[in-house]
């Protein structure tokens, strides 16, 4: 009877992997006969250790990935797992672009963005819906656009508010081998804060090879209520590994 059920299980497992090769053997033949081509690809993974003066420390690993379609169609999406206070947190985001003109870096986004402290202590949710509208040169770059948030704490009926959220940076050095530049924000993929709890960041990317990057960030935060009036909050690391192809 066991030899059965062993038997009965194996079948399963190899009619699904059937399936599933003859279903990614279709989309990729849709893909040619579209004339769609991937123009690029990125996965990478992230460890952020943060100190700040309300609660102490915290951290998160993250992984994330990318792909490009005829240097036009993107997506985006990622997934965090850290610790807060005592508390585990949950983030994540998906985030789609177009490219309207390829010779001109102008690109139209939209993104969803959830962070959770389903623990008892705060039993927060937040889901916040971002288009927005962003330039991105070998330079400097910008972006520009309103969130949409919804909020719930203690099992409390969620409350909606709206943000205007922004970047923008500027590379003093970026070349083949090193990249090292400023940021100044109130998001980005994991975060999506108020007007005036905003950061700024020193960015350095190590470029190994035409594929492997180090990234390292140093981050200190501001929190404001009113405006970018803001007092000292605390400061991060970020570092990480990418792989493109």
């Amino acid at each position: 009877m066991y030899r059965n059920v062993l038997y009965a299980f194996l079948m399963i497992i190899i009619n699904r992997k059937i399936l599933f090769s003859f279903i990614l053997s279709l989309c990729i033949i849709n893909l040619h006969a579209l004339d769609v081509e991937v123009t690029q690809k990125e996965v990478g993974g992230d460890f952020r250790l943060e100190h700040n003066r309300s609660l102490d420390y915290s951290g998160d690993v993250s992984v994330f990935g990318d792909i490009e379609l005829n240097g036009q169609f993107g997506a985006r999406g990622g997934l965090a797992l850290g610790w807060l206070d005592d508390e585990f947190d949950v983030k994540t985001f998906a985030s789609v672009r177009y490219t309207p003109f390829i010779a001109v870096p102008i690109k139209i986004n939209l993104a969803y963005n959830y962070y959770g402290l389903p623990g008892p202590s705060y039993n927060s949710h937040t889901h916040t819906l971002f288009p927005y509208f962003s330039f991105n040169g070998k330079w400097g770059g910008l972006a520009v656009g309103v969130s949409f948030r919804f909020s719930s704490f203690f099992g409390e009926p969620p409350i909606f508010d709206t943000t205007l959220s922004f970047s923008g940076n500027v590379n003093f050095i970026n070349d083949e081998k090193f990249l090292l530049g400023l940021t100044i924000a109130n998001f980005n993929d994991f975060y999506i804060k108020n007007l005036g709890a905003y950061s700024i960041r020193l960015n350095f990317i190590i470029h190994i090879d035409e594929h492997w990057s180090f990234s390292n960030e140093l981050e200190f935060m501001q929190s404001g209520s009113a405006g970018l009036s803001a007092l000292f909050y605390g400061f991060a690391y970020r570092g990480g590994v990418r792989f493109s192809w």
